[in-house]
């Protein structure tokens, strides 16, 4: 992920689509943590809210209304809660072909989801300790392509979903990869099914062919039901996963439970320019809407990397290392097994926050 520094010239703007369900719940958590980085630091993040996802269909008619696109293209960053819930399955026009719209309108073909062990939480995972302890693993996935953007048939007694990819998708997801593995323990993990589908013999002669101007990095590749297995039995292996679109989308999912929950994790989406799309990969949760259960912790990892992204990776440490000492301290939502409250993490987080920004100035 590219990182580039904030505008001197004026404000960084930020488009904020706080969605359905917990989504505007994590949303503000995280956003009273930025405004805390953004006060200490000279940061001059400005925030804006727009409708999107069901509470646009809702007030609009439409997913993603004509002003939030307008607003997302203009912006320095987007930062999404959740989206989607049963209220609007079904519908011609959900909440989930809203994400895929902008997505595609953007130009975000890149969603980028890291998956690290907190020391001293090995306890929380449903792996054994040894397996997981030093987990750092980055799940790179292919966003604008495959079954998700293919041609879609449903009939009465027949359906059938297109998985296509061309050269140049292949290549631009593939040179992100090893630009971020150059970085990192510099390993590659290519995932297909490349012994069926034809779409996956193409995948792997392109990476093979991309992976030669990266001399540094070594490259391997696993089938994705082999890879699915390894995450499980071996995850230090694995470095950096290159992966189709929903490849990637199954396996991130099955990564984000090794840490200790799913609600711990956030993600980037990238593309060629322009500001990239930040968000927690759980879900909506209407189960627990308006309760104040939630997890906001991967929502300001969400807002960590979107940081890292406007060139202020300081203060994006600060913020995670805020978020592990909360975690530490035992204060944990009740996905991990503790009592605290979504409101009540994102206290002790920004009391964490304020000690850290006085000791850094």
């Amino acid at each position: 992920m590219d990182a580039r520094p904030a505008s001197p010239s004026g404000p960084i703007r930020i488009a904020v689509l706080p969605g359905d369900g917990i989504g505007p719940e994590v949303t503000q958590q995280a956003i009273e943590c930025l405004v805390i980085l953004s006060d200490a630091f000279g940061l001059g993040l400005r925030f804006t809210d727009y409708d999107f996802g069901g509470v646009a269909i809702d007030a609009h008619g439409d997913p993603l209304p004509a002003e939030t696109l307008e607003a997302a293209r203009a912006a320095d960053a987007i930062l999404m809660g959740a989206i989607g819930g049963p209220k609007w399955a079904g519908l011609a026009q959900t909440p989930e072909t809203g994400l895929l719209r902008l997505r595609k309108e953007l130009g975000l073909f890149a969603n980028l989801r890291p998956a690290r062990m907190i020391p001293g939480m090995e306890d929380l995972s449903p792996l054994k300790a040894d397996l997981v302890t030093g987990i750092d693993i980055l799940v790179v996935r292919e966003l604008t392509g495959g079954l998700y953007f293919g041609a879609h048939v449903l009939e009465n007694d027949h359906a059938s979903d297109v998985c296509a990819y061309s050269r140049a998708e292949i290549e631009r997801i593939a040179h992100v990869a090893f630009g971020l593995a150059r970085n990192r323990s510099g390993r590659v993990t290519s995932v297909d099914k490349a012994n069926v589908l034809a779409s996956s013999k193409l995948w792997r002669r392109v990476v093979m062919e991309v992976a030669a101007g990266y001399p540094d990095v070594v490259l391997d590749h696993l089938y994705v039901d082999a890879a699915a297995m390894e995450l499980i039995k071996n995850p230090r292996r694995f470095d950096v996963i290159l992966t189709e679109n929903l490849f990637g989308d199954i396996l991130s999912d099955e990564l984000s439970v090794i840490p200790g929950s799913i609600g711990l994790l956030g993600s980037a989406s990238t593309g060629s320019g322009g500001g990239g799309l930040f968000e927690p990969i759980h879900g909506s949760a209407p189960d627990i809407a308006g309760q104040d259960r939630a997890n906001p912790a991967g929502m300001m990892e969400s807002a960590a990397m979107m940081l890292d992204m406007l060139g202020e990776g300081r203060a994006a440490e600060i913020l995670r290392a805020a978020v592990r000492a909360t975690l530490l301290d035992g204060i944990r939502t009740a996905d991990l097994g503790g009592t605290a409250r979504c409101s009540e993490f994102g206290d002790a987080v920004r009391a964490a926050l304020k000690i850290a920004v006085q000791v850094a100035a």
